[in-house]
């Protein structure tokens, strides 16, 4: 597979109107991510809005397409992170999976539409080839900080 020059991801983010935040400060005992060989973990990031954790179940008190921004928030706090794990995002060869959890109700069935706004993304920016990704999505009871969503990332890099 080929990497898409340094440009070409750039000028996506900025097409996009994206500017990529710093690192957050890890809330409980772990870091933010982890690089082995040529892989990179990175941790759960839940969805904030205005800086502050995006509270709200699907299928409860939010729908399906505020899960969805929701879920593209986090996608841009994830290359945020995923940028100072590898210094420059055109170091990116594949975002080889997505795992997602979505606070939901239990009668919720649209969790995987909630994880298209991060997966779009991804897509958005890495291109077809680099940005297509295997994936998960789950509901779950409840999320820290009452997130609406919380996502985590493995990268392969050169």
């Amino acid at each position: 597979m080929s990497m898409p020059p340094a440009a070409t991801i750039a000028q996506r983010l900025q097409d996009l109107g994206i500017t990529l935040p710093p690192v957050g400060v890890p809330a409980a005992a772990y870091v933010p991510f982890v690089r082995t060989g040529n892989l990179v973990f990175i941790s759960g990031h839940i969805a904030k809005r205005e800086g502050k954790a995006w509270v709200g179940q699907l299928g409860t008190d939010m729908d399906t397409e505020t899960g969805k921004a929701a879920a593209r928030a986090i996608a841009i706090d994830l290359m945020g992170t995923l940028q100072a794990a590898v210094g420059d995002l055109a170091k990116v060869s594949r975002i080889v999976k997505v795992m997602s959890l979505v606070n939901s109700a239990p009668t919720y069935t649209e969790h995987h539409l909630v994880t298209n706004g991060c997966s779009e993304l991804l897509g958005a920016v890495f291109g077809p080839e680099v940005g297509a990704h295997a994936r998960s999505a789950f509901g779950v009871a409840q999320l820290p900080m009452g997130a609406c969503v919380e996502i985590e990332l493995i990268a392969e890099v050169a």
